[in-house]
């Protein structure tokens, strides 16, 4: 009996691990999306990045919690709070 209900609840385990990536693949984040607001804005800020696609990952992750993306290549952070004041784990400015 005991082994039943291990076997049971390992069942359900495993379905919910099943169901809740097949949500995260049916709706993705919108950073994830290339063509959207955010990846636009982010693609334009980065061009002259060194790293383009490092400097798109975390662009992308500031627009997608702040909801804006401060216009040119560089600096005007003053024109969104929000993206200029989001840290890294060591303090530094997380959004390029």
């Amino acid at each position: 009996m005991k082994m039943m209900k291990l076997s049971f609840v390992a069942f359900l385990l495993c379905a919910l691990l099943l169901m809740s990536s097949a949500m995260a693949y049916r709706y993705p984040s919108s950073s994830s999306d290339k063509g959207g607001v955010c990846g636009d804005k982010c693609k334009s800020r980065c061009s002259k990045a060194g790293v383009l696609d490092r400097c798109v990952r975390y662009c992308g992750i500031c627009c997608e919690q702040c909801k804006c993306v401060p216009s040119g290549t560089y600096g005007n952070k003053h024109e969104c709070p929000c993206y200029r004041d989001l840290r890294n784990s060591k303090g530094k400015p997380k959004c390029p």
